[in-house]
């Protein structure tokens, strides 16, 4: 009886790589002022959660005194992180000032 020969072929695929890394960013306001206020601290963090998650990563936690604000999230690495901080610090920038928060021009450093 003839023998067979099987032949078997693994492919790997490295599209499921699994990456997890987490950040810590922290943005001044603009000469280091206390303005940013109790009132309307908490709906700041809504809003720029809102734009961590809206480019796909993940707020762990957020938490701001009158002169800077902590961010903490797991950063997905198909955007830079220069890019989503330009975008935090530009449009929350834009809300506060539409908002009309502090009776001058805020602008994170």
């Amino acid at each position: 009886m003839p023998r067979r020969v099987i032949t078997f072929y693994v492919i790997i695929n490295m599209t499921n790589t699994y990456t997890q890394i987490h950040i810590q960013c922290v943005a001044a306001v603009k000469s280091r002022q206390s303005v940013i206020q109790p009132d309307w601290k908490e709906r700041l963090h809504q809003y720029i959660t809102g734009i961590v998650q809206n480019n796909g990563h993940k707020m762990i936690a957020i938490n701001s005194m009158p002169d800077h604000l902590h961010l903490f999230f797991g950063f997905r690495p198909d955007q830079s992180l220069s890019d989503l901080m330009r975008m935090v610090k530009g449009e929350s920038s834009e809300w506060i000032n539409k908002q009309k928060f502090t009776p001058s021009i805020f602008r994170w450093q």
